[in-house]
């Protein structure tokens, strides 16, 4: 039996705990030191850095950097020797997933005034892209899909993959996914010296404008500290799911939807709300006797153990009141008419309505990107999209009138600012129409 927390919204310290409950700081001094010596051997010693990680962490040892790529022909191969019916699943995938990203497409625009001052917005690609894979405790081709189809649909035109090859082990579906999805060059290396590699570039790694894709804290931590240098999607901390159901869902649906991001890591947060407690017990019940069938069972019982709660509230509305503190990655609203209680959950990754809708059709297939904020962070930020592939530059263009109305009111700001030039710039074209 698993041992999962109670926690009661009527108890004194309900709020406390829950704020302790949901914090999470991956981040260590060791962590961060170890990232930081790697990410500087790799900007100084380039490719020869990267084939002693490589060896290292991999146990993967080449004598150059070039092996270091897997051809595009490599990656059309796996496509083409998959079971069809993967083939087909992950080409359904990215078919949806192209369909969604290509409404989000932002377009650039402009407008002018009456007395001919046009202002606007230019919106363009990104140059280059930097895809991390995870290589490690599982497989991720639906990673590949999430990261690289947006980036394709923006018009970006260079999407470079990374992804670590433990002991030279190629997996088939994600070079599969790399093929369907149009990845350009694709390398085995991973862990923080890929994305140092993609920060800064090698010899045989080009540098890339931004990184994408999830990864684990060496990689997270990485992350961070090459932002600046380059720009990134988003630092993630574990996978996390908040279910709030109103009591009539099947319990065993419940349990396995708990279990479908518990099984990700050990640090992975399930969490369930409901103002019913014979239902929380039922789903506990659910849980004892489900678990023992599933293959990474250990380390979901240790998510369930140490990050995942059963909350109950008064009722939904205060059900909402725990989700919006929460923030969660994936919301799932289990209950009779979502759509009517849509309105009152403010801040979640991705929501998912009705009893329906399993979180992990989102993980795969639904159309929506499951790149997603997690720890809090979706009280102000947003999926990955095609909108990240992008940037916007503003357009002022001043007609001679445009310039002295302006430039009056600009030379007048300026002063009072005690920037001359800033002021003289501006009154050099007044009156010269």
């Amino acid at each position: 039996m698993v041992n999962i927390r109670r926690l009661n919204t009527q108890d004194a310290d309900f709020w406390g705990l829950l704020d302790s409950l949901v914090a999470w700081d991956g981040l260590s001094d060791s962590v961060t030191e170890t990232v930081q010596d790697i990410i500087h051997q790799v900007r100084k010693c380039g490719d020869e850095a990267l084939l002693e990680y490589t060896r290292r962490f991999d146990r993967v040892a080449v004598d150059d950097a070039a092996q270091l790529e897997i051809p595009a022909s490599r990656l059309q191969r796996a496509l083409r020797t998959i079971p069809s019916e993967q083939r087909a699943a992950l080409e359904t995938a990215a078919s949806r997933l192209r369909t969604y990203a290509e409404q989000q497409r932002l377009q650039s625009w402009h407008f002018t005034e009456t007395d001919g001052t046009l202002l606007g917005q230019q919106v363009t690609p990104l140059d280059s892209v930097g895809l991390y894979v995870p290589g490690g405790k599982a497989a991720y081709p639906s990673s590949v899909l999430m990261n690289a189809i947006p980036a394709r649909v923006a018009g970006v035109a260079q999407v470079v993959m990374a992804v670590p090859t433990p002991a030279g082990e190629l997996n088939e579906l994600v070079l599969s996914a790399a093929a369907i999805a149009g990845v350009d060059r694709a390398f085995a290396v991973g862990g923080a010296q890929a994305i140092a590699a993609l920060a800064y570039g090698t010899k045989t790694i080009p540098r890339v404008d931004k990184i994408v894709g999830p990864g684990n804290i060496y990689v997270a931590t990485a992350k961070r500290l090459v932002f600046g240098a380059v720009g990134i999607d988003m630092l993630a901390g574990p996978s996390e799911i908040l279910i709030v159901c109103d009591g009539h869902t099947d319990p065993d649906w419940i349990a396995m939807d708990l279990f479908s991001q518990a099984e990700h890591d050990e640090d992975a947060q399930p969490i369930l709300i409901s103002p019913d407690g014979a239902f929380l017990d039922r789903v506990q019940a659910s849980i004892d006797r489900l678990l023992d069938d599933m293959e990474r069972r250990n380390i979901i019982a240790a998510s369930l153990t140490n990050r995942a709660a059963f909350v109950l509230v008064r009722d939904l509305a205060e059900a909402a009141q725990v989700s919006n503190f929460i923030s969660p990655e994936h919301l799932e609203l289990s209950v009779a008419d979502p759509q009517a209680l849509l309105p009152l959950f403010k801040h979640a990754g991705a929501i998912f309505l009705g009893r329906h809708t399993a979180e992990a059709l989102g993980d795969y297939c639904a159309g929506p990107n499951h790149v997603l904020p997690t720890s809090r962070t979706a009280r102000f930020s947003s999926p990955l999209g095609v909108y990240d592939f992008q940037k916007r530059s503003s357009l002022i263009q001043c007609s001679p009138q445009g310039a002295a109305t302006l430039g009056h009111t600009a030379s007048i700001l300026a002063r009072g600012e005690g920037l001359t030039a800033h002021a003289r710039s501006a009154e050099f074209r007044l009156n010269k129409g």
